[in-house]
C-alpha cells in the first residue's frame, strides 16, 4: 500500500521555547482593556476610592514608625522613621501586589480562558501594567513626604544622589521579578491550590527580609545572604538615590537583572505549557 501524500499538514505548534511575543503584540488592544478593567473595578463600589491607594501605605507606614520606630528603636540609616518605611514600602506594595494577583491568574479566569482564545499570558502583563497605575499614586505621596522632609525639616540628612536616573530600572525590575514568581505560582496552583496560601504568608514573612523594616547595615557580616532575594538591592537601590543612605552596588544590581531575566524566561515557558491542560486540573 502506498503512502499517501498531501499538499498541506497542520500540526499544532508546541516546543518548549515558545514565547509567542509576536501574538501578545496583535492582542495588545486586549491588553489596555484588561488594564482599565483591573484599575477601575477594584475599588468602583467603595466609599472613599482611589484615596484607599493613599490610606492604605499611610497606616502601614505609621504602625511601622510606632512599632519598630518608637517602641523597638530600630535604626533608620539616621533617616526620619516615617519617610525610610514609606520608602521601602512604595516598592515593596508594587512587587507584593502584582505577585499575589498574579498568582491567580488560572483559577480567577477559568470561566473566559475556558470560553474565549487569546493568549493567556495577556492576563498577568495586565495586572503588572495596571499596578504601575497605582505604584505612580503611591509614589506621589511619597514624593510629598519626601518634599516635606528635605524642604522643611531641618537635619533631615536626605542626600539625593545621581543614581536617581536609575529608578526606572529598578521600577522594570520589580516589575519583572512579581511577574515571573507570579506566573511560576499560577501555574503551580493549578494542581496545588494550597500554595496560595504559602504564598500569602510567604510573602508578608519576605518583607521583613527585604530591608523593607529592618536597613542592609544592620546585617553585618551576613548582609549578602540577605542580598540573594534580588528585591533587597532594589530597595536599597532606591534608598541611596533619594535618600542617600543604604547601599547601591552596581554588582548586586547586575545580579537582580540577570535573576528577573532568567526568572521571566523559565516563567513564561512553564506558563505557556500549563495553558494549554490547565482546564482539567482546575
Amino acid at each position: 500500500m502506498s503512502e499517501e501524500k498531501w499538499d498541506l499538514v497542520i500540526k499544532p505548534k508546541s516546543s518548549w521555547i515558545d514565547l509567542r511575543f509576536k501574538e501578545l503584540w496583535k492582542y495588545r488592544d486586549l491588553l489596555f482593556l484588561f488594564v482599565k478593567r483591573d484599575f477601575v473595578a477594584v475599588y468602583k463600589q467603595t466609599v472613599l476610592g482611589p484615596l484607599w491607594f493613599f490610606i492604605q501605605p499611610i497606616l502601614t507606614t505609621a504602625m511601622f514608625a510606632l512599632v519598630f520606630g518608637f517602641f523597638g528603636k530600630l535604626d533608620t540609616d539616621g533617616m526620619p522613621g516615617p519617610l525610610f518605611y514609606l520608602t521601602g514600602l512604595t516598592l515593596w506594595n508594587y512587587f507584593s501586589d502584582c505577585l499575589t494577583k498574579t498568582s491567580e491568574t488560572f483559577i480567577k479566569n477559568q470561566n473566559i480562558f475556558g470560553k474565549v482564545f487569546f493568549p493567556r499570558l495577556i492576563v498577568p502583563l495586565s495586572i503588572t501594567v495596571s499596578s504601575l497605575l497605582k505604584f505612580g499614586i503611591q509614589f506621589i505621596l511619597f514624593a510629598l513626604v519626601w518634599c516635606y522632609y528635605y524642604f522643611f525639616t531641618t537635619g533631615s540628612g536626605i542626600n539625593i544622589t545621581q543614581e536617581i536616573l536609575v529608578v526606572p530600572l529598578l521600577i522594570i525590575m520589580m516589575a519583572g521579578l512579581s511577574l515571573g514568581f507570579g506566573i511560576i505560582f499560577s501555574s503551580i496552583t493549578t494542581k496545588y491550590k494550597d500554595m496560595n496560601f504559602l504564598l500569602a504568608f510567604g510573602v508578608q514573612l519576605l518583607m521583613y527580609a527585604s530591608s523593607v523594616v529592618i536597613p542592609i547595615s544592620m546585617m553585618g557580616k551576613y548582609a549578602w545572604i540577605f542580598k540573594l532575594n534580588p528585591m533587597v538591592n532594589i530597595i536599597e537601590a532606591f534608598k541611596y538615590a533619594f535618600l542617600g543612605v543604604g547601599e547601591f552596588s552596581w554588582f548586586w544590581l547586575g545580579y537582580s537583572f540577570v535573576f528577573m531575566c532568567i526568572l521571566l524566561f523559565f516563567g513564561i515557558i512553564i506558563f505557556n505549557r500549563v495553558e494549554k491542560s490547565f482546564m482539567d486540573t482546575v
